[in-house]
């Protein structure tokens, strides 16, 4: 998904990767976007070569940098940074606690360009702020839904409203499965191919069921019923029980839905009375290890079907 974005902003907010930031001028520019997860080191731009800066990119300034700007010829300093300072930097990251110079920091506030200070080695913090850039800049998304840890499988169970996803979600629980979310998926993309759902903090362990209200799983039934975040493996759509319509007997046949560009398993389960849908669904992930193993049921009742059709023999009926 193009065009996912980052404020300095939310950069100097963060706070669980321990990026430390303060903000040293330029406060104008908190605004500014940062849309690459790569960083640079503008060393050959102080020295007034800008064929190949990246103003999209966080531009970290460590000791080499500063010690280079004290020590050049005044005039050149200044002839550098005024031509670097009209480029659209995102913003400066100072390391180490260096102070820089007086100039920088009022050409950035004349240009609306953050400077950012870290006590953090300039190898320590372009470690954090790569890691936090690459999580912060995948493709996300938001679905109703609940999703389930099943014998290590991520189900992902959608549905209208109120056609008993959490009741579906509570009885997986109390058969030993975990829940990661309920009420609301919030999905990330992470390459090459594989998406990863987790529960929006505000509601996480949490559960509402309709009669009862909201309940925690956590403080009912302890740490080992839950799990913070899971790679979605297959979705199971609830539908209610139409006597018309013609359900899937068989199998054979793989349906799959898209999200994020990504394709993954889609089973329809019609509901209704009688349906013991937590064992249905605890099949339905064993199912999905089987495939994973190389074992299709479905198919494999299909070719022992046909081959007795055309009376060839199968498997273990070969003499």
């Amino acid at each position: 998904m193009e065009g996912i974005t980052l404020s300095i902003q939310e950069l100097l907010d963060e706070t669980n990767y321990g990026l430390a930031l303060t903000l040293l001028a330029g406060e104008r520019g908190l605004k500014n976007r940062v849309s690459s997860a790569r960083i640079q080191k503008p060393g050959l731009a102080l020295d007034g070569y800008i064929e190949h800066l990246h103003p999209d990119r966080i531009q970290v300034l460590g000791n080499t940098e500063i010690s280079f700007l004290q020590q050049i010829d005044n005039k050149v300093a200044t002839e550098n940074l005024r031509t670097l300072c009209s480029f659209p930097i995102a913003c400066f990251i100072v390391t180490k606690g260096l102070r820089p110079p007086q100039l920088l920091l009022d050409l950035a506030d004349q240009n609306g360009i953050p400077v950012l200070a870290t006590p953090h080695q300039s190898s320590t913090f372009i470690s954090l702020i790569t890691k936090f850039l690459e999580e912060g800049l995948l493709p996300n998304t938001h679905l109703h839904g609940v999703l389930m840890d099943v014998l290590g499988v991520g189900v992902l169970l959608t549905g209208k409203s109120g056609i008993g996803k959490s009741e579906c979600a509570l009885d997986l629980v109390i058969r030993g499965h975990r829940l990661v979310a309920d009420d609301m998926v919030f999905i990330k993309k992470k390459m090459p191919a594989v998406l990863v759902g987790q529960s929006e903090e505000s509601i996480q362990y949490l559960m509402e069921i309709r009669g009862l209200g909201i309940i925690n799983i956590k403080d009912l039934y302890g740490v080992s019923s839950i799990r913070d975040k899971k790679i979605i493996d297959i979705m199971l759509e609830l539908v209610d029980w139409d006597e018309q319509h013609e359900y899937d007997r068989l199998g054979i046949d793989d349906r799959t839905t898209t999200i994020l560009g990504i394709e993954i398993p889609h089973i329809t389960l019609p509901v209704r009375p009688g349906r013991n849908l937590g064992s249905i669904i605890e099949v339905a992930a064993r199912n999905h290890l089987l495939k994973g193993m190389g074992f299709h049921s479905a198919r494999d009742f299909q070719e022992r079907l046909l081959a007795r059709i055309d009376g060839r023999p199968l498997g273990d009926e070969v003499e």
